[in-house]
């Protein structure tokens, strides 16, 4: 990026996508250590983007505490607060650039009561990173704090580790997959039981959903280690190195498309000693082989941007590509050796600002909610994809991944062509 500052920003902090891992823990409360306005926006945000209750909670930190307090006093009256009404399986204790600019001591507060009450803590300054780097430690922090290390092996578990980007109902998906193979899956963070859209029989101020505290606890002994995103690929690492050297671990940058989900089940099949795969899955292949033709042509005379954090964007353009589409630009909210992979004739790590100096270089645009002005104003075909989707209901249910979500994406980006043609 050439400029000093961003001006219609893509870039999502770094306590929002620590606050979003945590919401994958079941019966947890994520604590924002900061000014109430940090915690009230990510809130705000998450609410209206699942359309759905968010459990979260602050330290509400004020012109006099930020002065006098240390952040041990700030914390524990929090703490005292929550456990007074509820009682959480665990608290998700996170910073902002407040605390993290006044040198607030995290750790040793969470030692104060970790006997008392499991508790993670993470250092998430937003005044460096983004949403991927801050979801990336909050599950590095929950494997180290959380996890008991072994050398034992139980062949028949998986653990998955899913970026920021992916949605409920696609991690969802691929622990279906993985139980497919015999395999017991798990997901950390698992969103694919709390924010996917169930209706409980009355609301929590505790996520409803999520992998359990014990289940993470147990985790250690996973045969296979799957990491899915650019972003999280060092959390399996973590694990390898922190918790079972004798796990292994298989890296998928992005799953969406065929060529990526091909890789998928080839490993798969060859962890699990087996020659062939269940006819469901065959049967899925071949549809996104016909997708592939059938979107052709109208993806393969269009020309788009991407726009969106970067593991998000790099899937997106890895499907384009196959079905013959020309990206024209894609524009990332971070610097990462990601963006040297990305399929695009041009990688920018920008904003939507930046979008605007290519507006005769592309016809479809697939970015999050705020694109829609940018689209709108240059009378662009609009696809919409990532955080926050402000104007489509059942975001949790989008599914983009493997042969079945790769062949609903490219009907859906097809059809957007054409009915843009259309309307020209």
């Amino acid at each position: 990026m050439q400029k000093p500052l961003q001006i219609n920003p893509t870039k999502l902090s770094q306590p929002m996508g620590a606050t979003l891992a945590f919401l994958g823990l079941n019966r947890c409360m994520p604590l924002m250590h900061g000014a109430l306005g940090c915690a009230s926006f990510t809130k705000v945000f998450f609410t209206r983007h699942f359309n759905d209750p968010i459990a979260m909670q602050t330290t509400a930190v004020n012109d006099i505490t930020a002065v006098i307090d240390g952040g041990h006093w700030g914390v524990l009256e929090s703490l005292k607060n929550i456990t007074a009404k509820v009682t959480p399986d665990i608290i998700g204790l996170h910073t902002t650039g407040l605390t993290e600019t006044k040198g607030d001591d995290i750790r040793a507060v969470s030692e104060l009561i970790r006997e008392e009450q499991p508790i993670v803590w993470v250092n998430t300054p937003d005044f460096e990173g983004g949403f991927e780097s801050g979801y990336s430690k909050a599950v590095s922090a929950i494997i180290k704090q959380l996890i008991t290390k072994t050398t034992q092996i139980d062949a028949n578990k998986a653990l998955i580790i899913p970026n920021a980007n992916l949605k409920p109902i696609e991690v969802e998906k691929i622990k279906e997959q993985l139980e497919l193979f015999g395999y017991l899956p798990f997901a950390l963070p698992d969103i694919s039981l709390s924010l996917d859209g169930h209706l409980d029989e009355k609301p929590s101020t505790l996520t409803s959903g999520g992998i359990d505290y014990q289940d993470i606890k147990e985790l250690g002994n996973s045969s296979l280690v799957i990491t899915v995103g650019f972003s999280v690929k060092e959390c399996g690492e973590t694990f390898i190195k922190e918790i079972n050297p004798n796990s292994s671990l298989v890296h998928f940058d992005s799953l969406n498309g065929l060529i990526n989900s091909d890789a998928f089940y080839k490993i798969v099949m060859e962890k699990r000693g087996l020659t062939s795969v269940h006819p469901k899955v065959i049967r899925w292949r071949k549809r996104l082989q016909d997708a592939l033709l059938d979107t052709h042509f109208a993806i393969g005379s269009s020309k788009f941007s991407v726009v969106g954090q970067n593991d998000e964007v790099h899937s997106v353009c890895e499907l384009l590509s196959e079905a013959g589409g020309v990206v024209s630009i894609a524009i990332v909210s971070e610097k990462s050796p990601l963006n040297d992979k990305i399929k695009a004739l041009e990688v920018v790590v920008g904003d939507f600002y930046d979008l605007e100096s290519y507006q005769n270089e592309y016809e479809i645009l697939i970015t999050n909610f705020h694109g829609i002005q940018i689209a709108r104003k240059y009378s662009k075909g609009l696809v919409l994809r990532g955080y926050p989707n402000y104007e489509d209901v059942g975001n949790a249910l989008k599914n983009d991944l493997l042969y079945e979500g790769s062949c609903y994406f490219l009907f859906e980006v097809a059809n957007t062509v054409n009915h843009h043609k259309e309307h020209l």
